[in-house]
């Protein structure tokens, strides 16, 4: 990621506001660190672990059947885009997000423009996702008990977090603010938002469903807050969005019910793969 970055961290590149748009350089910058973590995990897997074939180790599979797949991808983008809605609307009733109303004249083609982005960067946030859930929550989570998995989570997080350090320090994220403010709201953003994407792959048994979400709450999460904003409005994503606090009381709430609900436990889709296989075997 710091290598990746260098050659911005070197011409001192500072985002300044929320609407700025990313120039060439930054885009390859940017493109080259997402495909970090998938490049290290497949590194270790291959040339390290030699634990296996790198598609069943890193989960790098489409749930099958087909009808199975697409509902999980179908989840993996309705579920953000609940997630996004309701940051909005408590930031909107909380005075913190200036809502413009919406505008249904062109939302349609925006609705379009935006999906296909989201799907053109993909393969971006395969980089990124075979090294998160692909490879580094299922080892920390590999012992079963409830100690080992809540610390799954909560390193999984903060190095998915502290690995977008060199971009917080530029303002990629929280521009205009200080590292101070924003490395500690990117904390709090990625240990909640983690369990959603591990719950998509859980559920799936694939890394993919998980690749869509974090896709969607990267690209069409933020392009929601800009689109139904006033055009004119200053917009500050610590208090709006998914990585603002009106997104962590939204996702926090989600995490909960995944959580009382025995979701976010590895063990509960073992118990209920097995299940499934008894039922279709009559047993």
């Amino acid at each position: 990621m710091w290598a990746a970055m260098s050659p911005l961290l070197a011409s001192g590149y500072r985002r300044g506001d929320a609407r700025e748009e990313t120039g060439a350089l930054e885009q390859v910058c940017i493109a080259a660190a997402m495909l970090a973590p998938a490049l290290a995990a497949i590194i270790v897997v291959r040339c390290v672990e030699r634990s296996g074939r790198v598609r069943d180790v890193l989960a790098l599979r489409w749930p099958k059947p087909w009808g199975r797949a697409v509902r999980a991808s179908l989840t993996a983008f309705a579920v953000p885009a609940g997630l996004t809605t309701a940051s909005l609307v408590i930031g909107t009733f909380a005075g913190s997000y200036p809502f413009s109303g919406v505008h249904w004249n062109g939302l349609g083609a925006w609705a379009a423009g935006a999906a296909l982005n989201m799907l053109l960067s993909l393969p971006l946030f395969f980089g990124e996702e075979l090294g998160w859930q692909g490879y580094l929550f299922p080892r920390l989570a590999q012992v079963g008990d409830r100690r080992s998995l809540i610390r799954a989570y909560a390193v999984t997080g903060a190095a998915f977090a502290l690995w977008h350090l060199p971009t917080l320090l530029m303002g990629g994220q929280y521009p205009g603010r200080p590292w101070y403010v924003s490395v500690p709201a990117m904390l709090v953003s990625c240990i909640l938002i983690l369990p959603v994407f591990t719950w998509l792959r859980l559920r799936s048994g694939s890394v993919v469903p998980a690749v869509i979400g974090h896709a969607f709450v990267s690209s069409v999460s933020v392009d929601m807050v800009k689109r139904f904003a006033d055009p004119k409005a200053a917009l500050d994503p610590l208090h709006m969005g998914m990585a603002g606090w009106p997104g962590w009381i939204a996702t926090g709430t989600f995490v909960a019910f995944l959580t009382l609900t025995g979701r976010l436990q590895p063990s509960f889709y073992t118990a209920q793969t097995t299940s499934h296989l008894a039922s279709a075997r009559g047993l």
